[in-house]
């Protein structure tokens, strides 16, 4: 496969970026996107010039940190990972276009490279459980519908890459706060929290600068672990109680 590379480039946070078009040709269908880019980078490396800079570390589907925007698509083209996005998803003499996350809270600190910390704060803002739940025989000794057990899970399958975020027209984080707060909410090792949990985890994602929900739907449809609306819905339902407790309080 021949394509054609129009990749954003940017020094530093600090620096004004542009896109820079480069050929990546004898590109192998079977290659991973991110493969792809390596061997762009290798021809790079060879004639002296700079290498793209992207976000890498599992290439499993697991750790999200491949955040990349393939022809104004969270990921590119296929409900997955950038990593699992594989070249036979293009065609051949293609223009694909790559950038990074667009959001004010996730600031580009180099090309493809953003700082995606502001959701490290959420999650230590309220993210976990700290009540004793006593050692591991005692919480599986736990009866946990299957129902609620199914949608724990689903909901914590989340790996954080801020694909919702990215393609929300309001940068909003309210997905992935969502499925932080329902996973713990569904169980009752997190339930004793969720309340307090919701309002100080809510309270974090605004004051970091991300935006309103407005249910487009376009972060469900963009997420590469498919987590629901309905995980939106859940939290918004323990956030109001909570307000409603403490204006009553």
């Amino acid at each position: 496969m021949n394509l054609t590379l129009r990749v954003w480039r940017q020094k530093s946070s600090a620096s004004a970026g542009q896109f820079v078009t480069y050929d990546a040709h004898d590109i192998s269908p079977d290659m991973s996107f991110l493969e792809m880019i390596d061997v762009v980078n290798d021809r790079l490396i060879k004639k002296g010039e700079e290498q793209i800079a992207f976000d890498h570390d599992c290439r499993e589907g697991i750790c999200g940190m491949c955040s990349l925007v393939i022809n104004g698509t969270p990921h590119g083209p296929l409900q997955t990972t950038t990593c699992q996005l594989h070249m036979r998803s293009f065609k051949d003499g293609e223009t694909i276009t790559i950038e990074p996350w667009r959001a004010g809270p996730f600031p580009v600190l180099r090309d493809l490279v953003v700082d995606r910390s502001a959701f490290d704060r959420i999650i230590q803002s309220g993210g976990y459980v700290s009540v004793s739940t006593g050692g591991a025989p005692d919480g599986n000794a736990i009866p946990v519908p299957k129902a609620d057990a199914d949608r724990a899970f689903d909901a914590a399958t989340c790996i954080g890459c801020g694909a919702c975020v990215a393609a929300c027209k309001n940068a909003s984080a309210m997905l992935f706060v969502s499925a932080k707060v329902s996973h713990l909410s569904l169980l009752p090792q997190g339930r004793v929290e969720e309340e307090r949990r919701a309002l100080q985890m809510v309270a974090k994602m605004d004051e970091e600068g991300f935006g309103n929900c407005t249910n487009t739907g376009s972060c469900e449809a963009a997420c590469p672990k498919g987590i629901s609306l309905d995980n939106i819905a859940r939290m918004n339902r323990i956030y109001a109680k909570a307000l409603i407790k403490n204006s009553v309080g």
